[in-house]
């Protein structure tokens, strides 16, 4: 019988610890949290010092029996949760359930901590344990009791100020008003025309381009030439003078690898180059740090992924610039290991940089064991990590100041002469601006140049652009809000619960989610103040290393927070909803406003119930009398429901049919017949798989059978079993980077075949 009790968080991860530790170690997996806060008001009391009241998770109840039981016949125990806050309060919590439960018996429960699942990592932890370190345990306890205190109040107020199911989150709400602060200045935004006026030459057969940016001797801004008649004079100014080399200026230019990898830069770097979700990008790493398989034996492929940190242990740093040295020239190794400093105003580093836990192990050694998306993931990792420790890349710039009568021209141009660590990796940014790479010829002072085209090019300023997801990290760290622990589920719940969605990859406030930003910008302020969501975060940090007590920071907090929500019971709903519009209503002469429903916000008269007249935002009056006119009736067809006429009506998602005799018969359907794929439904293998859209227009796939079939797909299914788990269809993919796929739609699957190359148009769906 195993003498000694490992307790980890995974049970994939308690298969990897077990081959590692023998038959002397019996190894069991809690399978994340087991105890949580009772899911009901009082959970956390402030009139008690907030005292905690905690119930066993469900599902989790068996795994905690089991546990229970091993503890009993074991000599030793060790807590091996992540090494993390989380992982700390959950070995606290198994603590905390054993002495209740008198299973301990004079037996001390042992915190080991490893950040790589390697052999001699683990073995190394188990030989130096520690106690329980309680000062993250009040850490995350004052977290949970924040994130409870904060949705137990202001949701039900959200529910009666606005409408049931909503939520409002101590972190999500600070992030959902990034994105509806971003949406405001875009329709701020005011479009500027602006011009301006190149030279285009030439010397042998190397063509270049240069812009004019001196004239008169005065140097030309932005917006000194902003209309067409303006650069118009300018040209015929210049017209027939020659053209001379002035000002010649070469530069050696250097550019250093970007540090390894954060949680933060990763899932930015994931969403950019890789097109995954902070979400998966989380659940892919957390996979690959668990361990997997790769024919020798199962391990850890990369160190722990929660991390702030930016530094590599030495042991890392010096295999990976052996590596170096053995398959790259000389030159691309620096004389002195690279060391990087971390840019996080609130950067936790107790752990390393996310790295291999081997740069022996390259990503096509470990390629036929890992799944499509674990491979990309590692394959990025590992060369982020390489290049960290390469050499800059060099290069040669040249700025060319050319004469044109009063006007002088400015060409550059850069050539990379050394690629060092740009032979391996580059860091993806949003949207950049392209750089001048252009190749210039070999120019002398004064020499004379041919004029081949002097022209103007119109150009308008643009808006700032709606924040992708990989912006959206980079802001809320910027701006301290959560930890990058955080980010993913803080861009799911604001999905999840319809505040935002995803046009072209970036995100747009629903009206429930500008509503929602509305209300608590203007009645809670402080909550979603950057400034003050940061310094919490700070305070929490402050408790994990012992600096604070965490009673009275949850103290501060609390008697500001609940004053504020008491105060704002008084606001009555129609000042949330609605907004006052300066246009009379056309049917009856009362004042128009915009009021909020369960499909969103439309415009209807004040004098409702007397009057009911309505139309959807964006629509005129005029527009909507025309319709309301002459209803379109579907001829030769009658509701199915009541027997009335069925007429083409227009709503809020576009055109639908309905029933004229609303709203006594509430019967729709779809203007047009959803396309059937021909494609069998996998799930209850009866139905067939039919194109829809959802409510923003999206496309999906799902079973015509529904609702007593669910099931549903994003993308457009093929009749193929899939070659590796067997699943009845495979799914169509295309992305701009490996064109069209054969994919499995089964997440954990992770089948991928690339059937054609990036440009090529989607294939047909029909079977």
């Amino acid at each position: 019988m195993p003498s000694s009790l490992l307790i980890v968080e995974s049970p994939s991860k308690a298969k990897t610890l077990k081959k590692y530790l023998g038959p002397d170690f019996e190894v069991l997996a809690s399978y994340g949290h087991v105890r949580d806060l009772v899911p009901k008001n009082g959970a956390v009391d402030p009139e008690k010092g907030f005292a905690m009241k905690y119930q066993l998770i469900p599902k989790n109840a068996k795994h905690v029996d089991a546990i229970a039981k091993a503890v009993d016949e074991a000599e030793n125990i060790y807590l091996a949760t992540d090494p993390d806050r989380e992982g700390e309060a959950i070995s606290w919590h198994l603590v905390q359930i054993l002495e209740g439960k008198k299973l301990l018996k004079g037996k001390r429960a042992q915190r080991v901590v490893f950040h790589e699942i390697t052999k001699n990592a683990v073995l190394d932890a188990i030989a130096h344990p520690r106690q329980i370190a309680q000062d993250m345990v009040d850490a995350q306890q004052a977290r949970r009791a924040l994130d409870y205190l904060v949705g137990f109040n202001l949701s039900p107020l959200l529910w009666k100020k606005i409408r049931r199911g909503l939520s409002a989150g101590r972190v999500q709400s600070p992030a959902l008003r990034l994105i509806c602060e971003r949406e405001n200045e875009i329709r701020a935004f005011t479009q500027q025309e602006y011009w301006s006026i190149h030279l285009d030459s030439h010397k042998g057969r190397t063509r270049f381009t240069a812009r004019l940016t001196t004239l008169a001797g005065r140097k030309l801004e932005q917006f000194d030439l902003p209309t067409e008649a303006e650069q118009a004079a300018v040209l015929a100014r210049l017209a027939n003078a020659p053209a001379v080399v002035g000002t010649i200026e070469k530069k050696k230019k250097t550019r250093s690898p970007a540090a390894p990898f954060t949680t933060s830069t990763l899932q930015q770097e994931a969403v950019r180059k890789l097109g995954m979700t902070t979400d998966r990008t989380m659940r892919t790493a957390q996979q690959l740090y668990e361990g997997v398989d790769i024919g020798q034996g199962t391990v850890g492929l990369i160190t722990y992924m929660r991390t702030d940190s930016v530094a590599l242990a030495n042991e890392a740093v010096g295999e990976i610039r052996n590596y170096i040295g053995q398959k790259f020239d000389a030159d691309f190794l620096p004389k002195n290991p690279v060391a990087f400093k971390n840019k996080s105003k609130n950067a936790q580093e107790a752990h390393e940089a996310i790295r291999p836990t081997s740069i022996l192990r390259t990503p096509e050694s470990v390629k036929p064991f890992l799944t499509a998306e674990q491979f990309k993931l590692y394959d990025m990792i590992w060369k982020r990590t390489l290049a960290c420790q390469m050499a800059p890349a060099k290069f040669d710039t040249t700025s060319v100041d050319i004469t044109v009568g009063e006007g002088v021209f400015r060409a550059t141009g850069q050539v990379l002469v050394f690629a060092g660590f740009l032979a391996v990796y580059e860091e993806d940014v949003d949207d950049a601006e392209d750089e001048d790479n252009a190749k210039l010829p070999a120019l002398e002072e004064g020499e004379s140049l041919p004029v081949d085209k002097l022209y103007g090019e119109q150009h308008f300023t643009q808006p700032p652009p709606r924040f992708s997801e990989a912006s959206l990290v980079k802001a809320l760290e910027e701006y301290g809000i959560g930890r990058p622990s955080t980010y993913a589920s803080i861009i799911s719940t604001l999905k999840d619960r319809e505040y935002v969605t995803l046009d072209k990859k970036r995100f747009v406030p629903t009206d429930t989610g500008e509503i929602v930003n509305k209300f608590l910008t203007e009645h809670f302020a402080q909550y979603v103040d950057y400034n003050f969501t940061a310094k919490l975060e700070n305070q929490l940090d402050e408790i994990a290393s012992g600096e604070r007590q965490w009673v009275p920071v949850m103290d501060t907090f609390w008697k500001g927070f609940k004053k504020q929500v008491t105060e704002k019971e008084g606001i009555s709903r129609a000042e949330v909803t609605t907004e006052s519009l300066d246009e009379a209503c056309p049917k009856c002469g009362k004042p128009l406003s915009i009021k909020f429903g369960k499909r969103g916000r439309f415009i209807a008269c004040t004098g409702y119930p007397d009057c009911d007249y309505t139309r959807n935002i964006g629509e005129t009056a005029e527009q909507a009398a025309e319709e309301a006119e002459a209803p379109t009736v579907i001829e030769g067809r009658v509701c199915p429901d009541c027997g009335g006429e069925l007429h083409i009506k227009k709503g809020r998602y576009g055109k639908f049919i309905g029933c004229a005799n609303y709203p006594k018969c509430k019967h729709i359907e779809p203007l047009e017949k959803p396309k059937d794929t021909g494609v069998v439904c996998p799930e209850c293998k009866t139905g067939h798989l039919i194109e829809r859209k959802s409510r923003y227009g999206k496309l999906f796939y799902s079973c015509n059978t529904y609702p007593k079939c669910k099931y549903a797909t994003w993308n457009p299914p093929i009749a193929e079993p899939c070659p590796k788990c067997g699943w009845p269809i495979l799914t169509l993919k295309t992305t701009k980077r490996r064109g069209t796929e054969k994919v499995c739609p089964q997440k954990e699957c992770g089948y991928s075949e690339v059937i054609a190359p990036p440009g090529t148009e989607l294939p047909a769906t029909d079977a």
